[in-house]
């Protein structure tokens, strides 16, 4: 049996598999708050002696990056070693995997029901594949065919320049340059950088920023959540914070678009992370896809590309463990 994990800041999730029910179908499957822990050891020691059975190899998505067969895990003091682990926890072996590498691995085995399509385009079969993942941080990965299957490769594409695509974002970057910090799409299109563009546009007089939400704010340890709620309320709407919506909707377009011609992304561009499937109403307005396609005179090429969100939870899992599987 096949032990896959999704190991986060935040929590890690862990499940076991086996090659005949197939990655969709785990024989057991938990959920633990990662700082409860000392290590990854600790927390599987824990399920194991929770779920009855035997495993034999470990498959590991984890939020950091993997060098030599060791992670650092971003936001948690583990370090996570696959041949320490491996004897610690008396397997065969042990594979770890980025975060966004495991649900890039995912992509091919999706459902229809794990997707929402923004874009149908023309997919070409065995075309590249691209996915980029706003969440805390900005993921991209991406997937390029063998002609048997396909191969997911990991990028630091989130960390690269932000490029301004309207006066708007010069402002938004003359903003954040100020600090003399290097800005990156990572500090405007993610759940760190929400919170940069709503403030950028709160102090460039975009809009008022009413009571209610200022003491909401104030009240929050995490912003993003706040501001996505307040630009999507139809009954309480705040002008400033649909703008910031607005503006992170269009510049994950755009950077999305940047993306598939980077890759050629035939195949398809997937929207993964925490974001995404929270704010499908903004995505759905016309934005995202008319900055995803303004690619002058690359834009027929990039109109004919798919665009799906997952809407599936536990995608780096499933794909953690379709690595393990060798699917």
């Amino acid at each position: 049996m096949l032990l896959a994990g999704d190991v986060g800041g935040t929590k890690t999730a862990l499940a076991v598999y086996t090659p005949e029910a197939g990655p969709h179908a785990p024989v057991a499957e938990a959920v633990f708050r990662s700082a409860d822990y000392p290590s990854l050891g600790a927390v599987v020691r824990e399920f194991l002696a929770r779920a009855p059975v035997r495993v034999r190899r470990a498959s590991v998505g984890v939020a950091g990056p993997v060098v030599g067969g060791r992670a650092t895990i971003t936001n948690l003091p583990w370090i996570i070693d696959e041949a320490q682990l491996r004897v610690e926890l008396g397997l065969e072996s042990v594979r770890l995997i980025n975060d966004l590498v495991a649900i890039a691995r995912a992509v091919p085995h999706l459902r229809p029901e794990d997707v929402h399509t923004l874009g149908a385009g023309e997919p070409v079969p065995g075309g590249a594949i691209a996915v980029i993942a706003p969440g805390t941080g900005l993921g991209e990965a991406f997937l390029t065919w063998d002609g048997a299957r396909y191969h997911a490769h990991p990028s630091e594409g989130g960390h690269a320049d932000f490029a301004p695509a309207t006066p708007a974002e010069l402002g938004l970057l003359a903003y954040l340059q100020r600090g003399g910090e290097h800005v990156s799409y990572e500090r405007v299109c993610s759940g760190l950088g929400l919170p940069n563009i709503y403030a950028y546009l709160k102090e460039s007089g975009a809009g008022d920023e009413p009571a209610w939400l200022a003491a909401r704010l104030a009240g929050a340890a995490d912003p993003t959540p706040v501001i996505v709620a307040a630009a999507l309320d139809d009954r309480q709407p705040c002008r400033l914070a649909r703008a910031a919506l607005d503006m992170f909707v269009s510049i994950l377009g755009a950077e999305a678009g940047n993306m598939a011609l980077k890759v050629l992304a035939t195949g398809g561009v997937y929207l993964g992370g925490g974001i995404p499937p929270r704010i499908l109403p903004a995505l759905e307005s016309g934005r995202f896809i008319e900055a995803f396609r303004r690619k002058g005179r690359m834009s027929g090429l990039v109109a004919r590309i798919p665009v799906h969100v997952i809407v599936r939870s536990g995608v780096a899992l499933l794909g953690a463990a379709c690595e393990g599987l060798g699917l």
